[in-house]
């Protein structure tokens, strides 16, 4: 994987990113729900959410935003940016769920960046349009726009 450096990265507006496909699967989902008590049946009861428009159980929206980071680090050719440090979620412009990802599914993450300016001598702010893809779907599952603060 390339290494560059921050002014390289702020060379890089426009481009875009694109990971590997991960499935989500419905252990996954029920991890999820564990971790934040949120075990509304279209999660996690398969006989009951078969009953629902959907036709089975679906992700929740935060555990497909969640995704993030894991499917950030199955992007094959991203590039690495020297001497970082540490970097830090700053929070979102805007998040949109447009479909749900149902359960069994596979997802990819597609990263355009947007944003990469200095704010202060060794800290960046980097924003990224994050679009989760669904194998086979036109629509995708979310986009939001992510802000990520970068130290060197």
């Amino acid at each position: 994987m390339p290494t560059i450096t921050v002014q390289e990265m702020a060379g890089r507006i426009g481009t875009e990113t694109v990971s590997d496909w991960i499935e989500v699967s419905q252990e996954m989902i029920d991890k999820f729900a564990d971790a934040t008590g949120d075990h509304q049946f279209i999660h996690v009861n398969p006989q009951m959410a078969a009953m629902t428009p959907f036709g089975g159980t679906i992700a929740h929206g935060f555990l497909t935003l969640s995704l993030m980071p894991l499917l950030a680090s199955k992007v094959a050719d991203a590039p690495k940016i020297e001497g970082v440090k540490m970097g830090v979620n700053y929070g979102g412009n805007k998040v949109r769920f447009l479909q749900p990802v149902r359960s069994g599914k596979r997802v990819r993450g597609r990263f355009k960046l947007i944003e990469f300016a200095e704010k202060r001598p060794g800290q960046w702010q980097q924003t990224n349009e994050f679009t989760v893809e669904i194998e086979g779907e036109e629509k995708p599952a979310m986009i939001a726009e992510w802000i990520s603060q970068i130290f060197v």
